[in-house]
């Protein structure tokens, strides 16, 4: 008897595990608040590390087609001085594909396929140990009863409190986004400051991080420690306030890097929250979590890659049809735990040094990870 299997979230993990269990020929439902999938932004440009998202993409048969989507020259990586002096400029091998670039709107695209996804389907609860399963109460006032329920719907997930207790809690570290169009032709010397990858620049406290996007987009962000109500006196809908609030904070800074923000037009502001590290709960039968809502942790380029990896696994877990699936789960929590353990550290490790006091303290950083 097949299982009755909602994901929680078409994100990453939840699209992953969604297109794993399809390849199965294993029916899942997919629940998504958004009311269609291009209801909002989806966000930058991620990078798809070989042994994580990469190899969850090959379990879904996408590796391929990834491939041809993705921007092997995305790898590369500059750093400049908060004088414009190029401090490092690292740059990838012709047939490096160890971390390429994708923007999220392409994967998502390319995870949804021939998924059949319920766009505007909001999650109120899930409870645990109904008579028939595991009961969902969606915001609409309904409810559907499913003998798994996945928690794939990231930070502020709603399938969480099913498990845990804990809630994200601010890091300390703020970041403000902008965005450029068409880079190439209405600001070429923008576009060569870019280059073909990121750029970044590490001041005390404070950095500013610039990374391409396909077609000319280009993603900028501002990134400074403040208290959370550090705009208390500042309209964040304003964009030329909020403009003149970032330049006076970066005051000094080398006029190249600080054009980008003359030509942002939209204002993002995204403080940065993560669960604790090393987050784990105790098993309750048919509901799980994967990606951001289980380990929430600092946007270093693990959260995407782990996110995938675990959605693809745990699929394969569930596909393969093992004669006890609980016990099966739970080890499989087991694995995710310790991996994502580890990973949570090093990126909380990373930002405190990427945004600190001591700004050559990032550039130890990346020459520790970049190839010498």
């Amino acid at each position: 008897m097949r299982r009755r299997i909602a994901v929680v979230g078409a994100g990453p993990a939840g699209l992953t595990f969604a297109r794993v269990l399809h390849r199965h020929d294993h029916p899942v439902t997919v629940l998504e608040r958004d009311a269609a999938p291009d209801a909002r932004p989806p966000g930058g440009t991620l990078d798809l590390q070989e042994k994580l998202g990469q190899r969850a993409l090959d379990k879904a048969g996408l590796l391929a087609e990834f491939r041809a989507l993705s921007r092997p020259e995305g790898q590369a990586m500059r750093i400049l001085d908060t004088d414009g002096t190029v401090l490092r400029d690292w740059r990838p091998g012709p047939d490096d594909q160890a971390h390429p670039e994708i923007d999220r709107r392409q994967l998502r695209d390319l995870l949804l396929g021939p998924l059949d996804v319920q766009w505007g389907r909001a999650v109120k609860e899930v409870v645990p140990g109904a008579r028939d399963g595991v009961l969902i109460h969606f915001a609409d006032g309904r409810q559907e009863t499913f003998d798994l329920v996945i928690g794939a719907d990231g930070a502020w997930s709603r399938v969480r409190p099913a498990l845990s207790p804990a809630t994200p809690h601010y890091t300390g570290v703020t970041a403000v986004e902008t965005s450029l169009d068409d880079v190439d032709a209405r600001h070429p010397d923008l576009a060569r400051l870019v280059g073909d990858g990121s750029v970044a620049v590490y001041g005390v406290n404070r950095a500013f991080v610039v990374q391409r996007n396909s077609g000319g987009h280009v993603k900028v962000y501002a990134q400074f420690r403040a208290p959370l109500d550090w705009h208390a006196n500042l309209d964040l809908a304003d964009a030329e306030a909020v403009r003149s609030s970032l330049l006076a904070l970066f005051d000094g800074w080398t006029a190249p890097v600080l054009e980008l923000l003359h030509y942002g037009s939209v204002f993002v502001h995204r403080p940065l929250y993560v669960l604790p590290v090393g987050h784990t709960w105790t098993h309750v039968p048919g509901v799980t979590l994967l990606g951001d809502a289980a380990h929430l942790m600092p946007p270093l380029g693990a959260g995407a890659n782990l996110a995938m990896i675990e959605g693809a696994e745990l699929a394969e877990c569930i596909a393969t049809g093992p004669a006890d699936l609980d016990a099966a789960m739970r080890a499989f929590e087991e694995r995710m735990w310790a991996r994502a353990g580890g990973w949570a550290k090093i990126t909380t490790d990373g930002l405190e040094r990427l945004v600190s006091p001591d700004p050559a303290e990032a550039l130890a950083l990346f020459d520790g990870v970049q190839p010498s």
